[in-house]
């Protein structure tokens, strides 16, 4: 392959290299300095989705341009900066080059924030019968569904027909699948019925199964006892400590021999990192790049690893760092002021993981807070919720987007956002 000739090289300036333009990958190309580097981003979409309300979208709740934006306008009048749209398919890491599907692109330094995949667990056929929740177009294929399915249900005859059709099954008790429940528990209660008069919404079922023994695992006990409570008071028939064996649809068969009829099946149940060919596999533990407190992958100088891809075990982690945002923002900060720094011929400063607390909304003014030793919920989190989530998201307009609909929504429980959009199939691209 050749190197990808658009790509001007830079003599007076050493090349970084970011595959990924997620939560790390994005931090990580906005801290890096551009006076003595040249950044290259590449990423197979030309945008950057803001995951964490990717379930807001999947209910009709939010569009999907509201919590995407796109990658150049961001980097707009930075020289030396270079957005590609492709996919890093091998690391060459003796010539220091990534191939891509466009090319190959040579590196001085690499970073590797490639995020996860959907884990299923080793079931691939999972895979191909439910409904998974990483990207934006996931997340309208949701929408489309859930809107599909209901439509259905207006003309379904069959009572058998009816019933799985009018079921909606989300797997994984993370934060995921408690705020997909939620929301669709809010759905259920103030919007549908207002849509679908002749639907009787006392008997649509919305179930939530997670193998773990309570829900939000990752979060305090307070925190869990609240959300179980919370769902099962909105309507949510909640399946615990036990897992999914298979669904042929449409029929979910659990470990404990309980059989759920639905057509309408979320897999939400956790993520697993994706491999970077090119990558000794001794550089690997759990599927994740083992890296240094420099987060250098185990081998490599010049390779760095970022986010949920990188397995930092220390004597504070023995386990890693949790797969969330701040570990990834805060990596990415970190590695950037240590590149900069380098420039001025400082050393290495090692990171450190600040854990800032955690957040999950169930719906309609409630969620649950852990901060530190304080565990709420109620409004109070709900609220908290909201403001760090608004904050989040990039881009003033989609800020003021995001503002509006939820105001517009908590105050009159309808947003005009529940469309059935289907792409037409064509031979032009």
């Amino acid at each position: 392959m050749k190197q990808i000739a658009n790509i001007p090289d830079s003599k007076k300036k050493e090349r970084v290299v970011i595959i990924g333009g997620g939560f790390a990958g994005l931090e990580m190309a906005k801290k890096i300095d551009k006076q003595h580097y040249q950044v290259v981003l590449i990423d197979k979409n030309n945008y950057y989705q803001f995951q964490p309300l990717l379930y807001q979208v999947a209910t009709a709740g939010l569009e999907p341009s509201s919590i995407s934006y796109p990658l150049r306008k961001m980097f707009q009048n930075q020289k030396d900066f270079h957005v590609r749209m492709c996919e890093a398919t091998r690391i060459d890491p003796e010539e220091n080059k990534v191939e891509t599907n466009i090319g190959y692109i040579a590196y001085d330094y690499l970073v590797i924030a490639t995020g996860c995949d959907t884990n299923y667990f080793g079931n691939d056929a999972l895979k191909e019968s439910t409904f998974a929740l990483k990207s934006v177009s996931e997340s309208l294929l949701i929408r489309n569904r859930l809107l599909l399915s209901l439509e259905q249900a207006l003309n379904a005859k069959d009572p058998e027909e009816f019933k799985e059709l009018f079921s909606f099954v989300v797997i994984g008790g993370g934060a995921t699948g408690v705020e997909l429940a939620g929301a669709l528990a809010d759905m259920k209660k103030g919007i549908l019925p207002k849509d679908y008069p002749e639907l009787d919404f006392n008997k649509m079922e919305i179930h939530l199964i997670d193998a773990a023994p309570r829900l939000l695992a990752a979060m305090s006990e307070k925190s869990s006892k609240k959300v179980t409570k919370t769902l099962t008071k909105r309507g949510v028939i909640i399946h615990q400590g036990i897992h999914v064996e298979s669904y042929e649809q449409p029929v979910v068969s659990l470990g404990n021999g309980q059989k759920i009829h639905s057509k309408n099946v979320f897999w939400v149940a956790g993520v697993t990192p994706k491999p970077m060919p090119g990558i000794d596999n001794t550089a690997y533990e759990r599927n994740r790049m083992l890296v240094n407190e420099y987060n250098q992958v185990k081998g490599y100088k010049n390779i760095f690893a970022l986010g949920d891809t990188a397995l930092l075990i220390s004597e504070k982690t023995p386990k890693g760092h949790p797969q969330v945002a701040q570990v990834a923002l805060q990596m990415a900060q970190r590695l950037a002021k240590n590149l900069n720094g380098k420039v001025k011929g400082r050393p290495y400063i090692g990171f450190e993981y600040k854990d800032k607390g955690s957040l999950a909304t169930i719906g309609r003014n409630a969620a649950v807070a852990d901060l530190g030793k304080f565990h709420f919920g109620g409004t109070v989190a709900w609220l908290l919720w909201l403001f760090v989530h608004i904050m989040s998201i990039v881009g003033m307009r989609n800020r003021v987007a995001v503002l509006i609909d939820w105001a517009w929504n908590y105050f009159n429980y309808d947003l005009s956002l529940r469309l059935l959009i289907r792409p037409k199939k064509s031979n032009l691209f």
